[in-house]
């Protein structure tokens, strides 16, 4: 049993993910820097873009995660599990991911910041109005 609450434990998920969107983002901004595209301009830019987003809303995490004693390790890892060490105020908590969730959940964020924050502000303000 968790002592973790959901708030605080999704918190320390994105402390997971976001690095590794970042890292991702970082690849492909290299690749498609290299990469034969006749105009890469708009491409470096949008990654470019979406990386600072991330990297801001990682600073939040960050931020948050130190005010409220919080801290996420990885441990150790196989070809089908990766081990992270939570610790939440004063206790430590070990969680197993499997890798291919770890993976789907990276792609489900990148998609949200590439397109669908985009496409879900749009929604929200239309739905004030």
């Amino acid at each position: 049993m968790t002592r973790i609450p959901e708030t605080d434990r999704n918190i320390l998920e994105q402390a997971i993910y976001l690095p590794m969107v970042l890292t991702i983002l970082n690849r492909d901004l290299q690749i498609v820097d290299s990469s034969p595209f006749k105009l890469k301009r708009p491409y470096l830019e949008m990654i470019e873009e979406t990386m600072k987003v991330i990297q801001g809303e990682l600073a939040h995490v960050k931020k948050y995660m130190r005010t409220n004693k919080m801290k996420v390790e990885r441990i150790q890892s196989d070809d089908a599990f990766t081990m992270y060490m939570f610790l939440y105020k004063g206790y430590e908590e070990h969680h197993n991911y499997f890798n291919p969730r770890l993976r789907n959940r990276v792609e489900d964020l990148m998609r949200h910041y590439l397109f669908r924050r985009f496409t879900e502000s749009k929604t929200d303000t239309t739905k004030e109005a």
